[in-house]
């Protein structure tokens, strides 16, 4: 691959359809413009839809001609989720592409409305549920991939099976980087599985680096740590634009094998043009792949139905 990989790189993406999930700003709304300007169907999946559709207006002004849908989806909500992937199976009979995009940072410990954590709940259970409800629907596309957005800060990350939810110890910092830990784990017990029923679904991760976004004010709610972050997107941080180049590239690119792991190739990961990344050490622990969807399985309810694959005559 080249070093300087842009959006303009996309192949075209006629006839495709994608979701990407907190597409209303950030990195999810620089991955949904691009997308569009490369010909796919856009759905913008959004927890307020009025954002969405002040998102879809800014792509189309941008775009002429984008095709694009605003959907609500509640991370945090199953009930969201569920209501979401019926909605889309309606109105859709294949989805190509699904972009686990959206998500929560370094927030003080709150539930979500099914009583999880907030962090593991949205960025991972959420996001778990949610692929496993659009399956079908990716499983009748030609070539379906499946992307979800980790972050460098998953190497201090640490499942903790036995406090998963933060219930009796809880960490702001070390809940998100749970969750961006839970987040490789999810892509790549998803890719094998996938292979192992003999499906063309592909799932890749990719992380944005240090990306300036409004995902970083989320959390803080102290004045000085929002200054402190303030000024490292000032001085450190590359753009939105930048920081959705991996995920696009993992996205779109030809001839990527599932359980590829994209990030800017930089100093640190940190800024610069998509590469192939390595993650840690610890995120290619298969017994901890299984047993983390065994849990995710039991806390959402959501089962993936794969096809029994065919034996060989």
């Amino acid at each position: 691959m080249g070093d300087k990989w842009t959006a303009g790189g996309i192949p075209d993406q006629t006839r495709r359809r994608a979701v990407v999930t907190g597409a209303n700003s950030g990195l999810g709304l620089a991955t949904a413009r691009e997308l569009a300007r490369a010909g796919a169907h856009v759905v913008l999946a959004v927890r307020n839809t009025a954002k969405g559709d002040e998102a879809a207006g800014r792509i189309r002004s941008a775009v002429s001609g984008a095709a694009l849908e605003v959907a609500p989806l509640d991370l945090a909500d199953l009930d969201s989720v569920r209501d979401f992937a019926g909605r889309l199976a309606g109105a859709h009979d294949h989805l190509d592409l699904l972009i686990n995009n959206a998500g929560v940072m370094a927030a003080p410990r709150r539930l979500t409305k099914d009583g999880f954590e907030s962090q593991f709940g949205t960025n991972h259970l959420g996001h778990f549920a949610l692929t496993g409800q659009v399956l079908p629907a990716l499983l009748k596309a030609p070539a379906p991939r499946v992307v979800t957005v980790a972050s460098t800060m998953h190497r201090g990350g640490k499942l903790n099976f036995d406090d998963l939810q933060g219930e009796r110890k809880y960490s702001r910092w070390g809940a998100y980087r749970q969750s961006k830990l839970a987040n490789l784990m999810f892509c790549f017990e998803l890719q094998r599985r996938a292979a192992q029923a003999g499906t063309g679904l592909l799932s890749l991760a990719a992380h944005p680096g240090y990306a300036d976004t409004n995902l970083q004010f989320a959390g803080p709610e102290r004045l000085y740590e929002k200054a402190y972050m303030w000024i490292g997107n000032k001085l450190f941080a590359q753009s939105a634009d930048m920081g959705a180049l991996p995920t696009l590239y993992a996205a779109t690119f030809p001839g990527l094998p599932g359980g590829t792991y994209v990030g800017p190739g930089g100093p640190g990961e940190q800024r610069g043009h998509p590469k192939v990344v390595t993650a840690a050490g610890k995120a290619y622990d298969e017994e901890a792949w299984r047993r983390l969807w065994e849990v995710s399985e039991q806390l959402t309810g959501v089962h993936y139905e794969f096809p029994r694959a065919v034996a060989p005559a």
